[in-house]
């Protein structure tokens, strides 16, 4: 018996076997990792487009919304008829408030972003402002919730004490 014929002394498969079996599982893996980075890319795009058209909808009714404040900032300007001064304040700012509807409208939610993005470039500063800001107030809103929400609970906890001892006093 030679030494090329003969098995594996340990028992398993030759050498040359493995290797080829590893090889053929690393491109088995390949090929699901691919499929799988494939597939992955297609949701990605269909998750993108469900997003967009979402976007589109509300894009919608934002501007629907700000045109009915429009209305209603120049039908309460009517009231100023005696005072010139005041009436041209409300319509100029129901005419904004109209061009900012049909911006709304006309642009794409691609559009908004480049332009978010090329106001933080210009102006960093007033952005990390206004962030810290955002999150300040909705800290303080999230805190006062979390408060309301102690004390009603405390104010029922506290009733049934009340209500456990005044039935002590019935018995």
């Amino acid at each position: 018996m030679t030494s090329s014929a003969s098995p594996d002394p340990v028992g398993g498969p030759k050498p040359a076997e493995t290797k080829a079996d590893l090889e053929d599982l690393r491109h088995d893996v390949e090929d699901t990792a691919s499929l799988a980075a494939e597939r992955s890319k297609g949701l990605a795009a269909a998750a993108r487009q469900q997003a967009l058209a979402y976007v589109d909808d509300r894009k919608g009714e934002a501007a629907r919304s700000v045109s009915d404040l429009a209305k209603s900032l120049r039908d309460s300007g009517k009231t100023f008829d005696d005072r010139p001064n005041i009436r041209a304040f409300f319509d100029s700012a129901a005419e904004g408030l109209d061009d900012l509807a049909g911006s709304i409208e006309r642009r794409s939610l691609d559009d908004f972003y480049r332009e978010a993005e090329a106001y933080a470039r210009r102006s960093p500063v007033t952005v990390a402002v206004g962030a810290f800001a955002a999150g300040f107030l909705l800290s303080r809103f999230v805190k006062a919730s979390g408060e309301a929400e102690t004390d009603r609970a405390h104010g029922r906890a506290h009733g049934r004490a009340r209500d456990r001892a005044f039935d002590g006093y019935r018995a």
